[in-house]
């Protein structure tokens, strides 16, 4: 079977790992798997077993989804943004799809609807129709407008065979985050958490405290924060894993001490959190289900500049377990971190979290019964 899974991160890359975290999990069902890439490329990220395509690169300025970006920092101009969409036409059409999967569309990533409607019309017109599936997170933002609402809900109605949500709806269900009708409901699929598997061992070294801000760049005031706190905390050592461009990370090592070491995001990020004490970091799906499989004690710091409330919800969640303490960026300085630190050690050992986590194993399964149905029309 063919599965095609089509993303593009405009701000963080957690969007992106998330879609090739599910590739890997149908590679090893002995799926032959694409993952078109829309956003930025991510060295560091895995894509063994796959065919990867990047497409010409977009990102967002800031929390502005409106504005797209080329690598050069240029606003995508029509013609930029036919090329990309092109790419992805005539990728798709020499390699059909059986299942077709958009990552986050049509409940976000609206100023891309033209790519992705003209995507979705070309499957149709396929000699065999693929299955047609949207994949989402636990938590998506809140639509500011009924029409966004209304456009979701006609287009899958319409469009697709069905939605997979890698959530438990008993911990958080999609309805906490966006209206869901009654024929939204009958499309559903609940996946469980879409996690990698868990490492089999930490890292051979290790520091105390671990920060990370996703792979992108909007991790700037936990950076500065961390480099504050740290100044003040000579007793713990401090790693600090700052994506984006080298200068970043030579701007903060220009005021960081001799207990803190800073460097690009690397592959063995969950090992290192195994090995740790405490992680700092914003509160994205991937980064939140690392400390609940890992059992790290944990200040996490949602990101919420231009109204995003996602991982503010999350984190609130999260903060009632043991061990997990909760800053608002708006609060966040050197010595609120320090404090939070303070109130992450106390309390009881949260072991790792090992159920709910298999949701890109429960993918598969979802998504093979949905096309055997479809083919055999059960």
């Amino acid at each position: 079977m063919q599965v095609t899974i089509v993303v593009t991160h405009l701000l963080g890359t957690g969007h992106l790992a998330r879609a090739l975290t599910l590739g890997r999990a149908f590679a090893a069902a002995g799926d032959a798997v694409t993952v078109i890439s829309g956003g930025r490329p991510v060295p560091h990220f895995s894509t063994d077993n796959l065919d990867f395509v990047q497409l010409p690169p977009l990102h967002s300025d800031g929390t502005d989804f409106s504005n797209l970006l080329t690598d050069a920092e240029e606003a995508a101009d029509t013609s930029y943004l036919a090329n990309r969409q092109n790419a992805l036409l005539a990728h798709v059409q020499d390699t059909p799809p059986d299942v077709l999967i958009t990552e986050l569309f049509p409940f976000g990533r609206r100023t891309l609807k033209q790519e992705f409607q003209a995507l979705l019309t070309m499957a149709r017109a396929l000699p065999s129709r693929p299955l047609i599936l949207s994949s989402i997170r636990d938590i998506l933002a809140p639509p500011s407008q009924p029409a966004k609402v209304t456009f979701a809900e006609e287009l899958i109605a319409g469009t697709y065979d069905g939605v997979l949500v890698h959530s438990d709806p008993d911990v958080i269900a999609l309805q906490e985050s966006w209206p869901v009708s009654e024929a939204m409901q009958a499309k559903l699929h609940y996946t469980g958490f879409v996690a990698p598997p868990m490492p089999r061992a930490k890292a051979a070294t290790g520091h105390d405290i671990v920060v990370s801000a996703g792979g992108g760049t909007v991790g700037d005031a936990v950076f500065r924060a961390a480099v504050d706190a740290a100044v003040n905390d000579r007793a713990r050592s401090w790693h600090l894993l700052v994506g984006g461009d080298a200068s970043r990370r030579d701007a903060l090592r220009e005021r960081a001490t001799e207990n803190t070491v800073i460097e690009a995001p690397r592959p063995d990020f969950r090992q290192l959190l195994l090995a740790a004490r405490v992680s700092v970091s914003m509160c994205g799906y991937n980064t939140a289900l690392d400390v609940l499989q890992t059992g790290v004690r944990a200040v996490v710091v949602p990101f919420d500049d231009g109204g995003e409330v996602e991982q503010s919800l999350r984190a609130r969640a999260l903060s009632g377990l043991p061990g997990i303490a909760m800053i608002q960026q708006a609060d966040l300085s050197g010595d609120a971190l320090l404090h939070a630190l303070a109130r992450a050690a106390h309390g009881p050992d949260r072991p790792p979290r090992t159920t709910g986590m298999d949701g890109a194993g429960q993918t598969v399964a979802i998504v093979h019964d949905l096309y055997r149905r479809s083919v055999h029309g059960d």
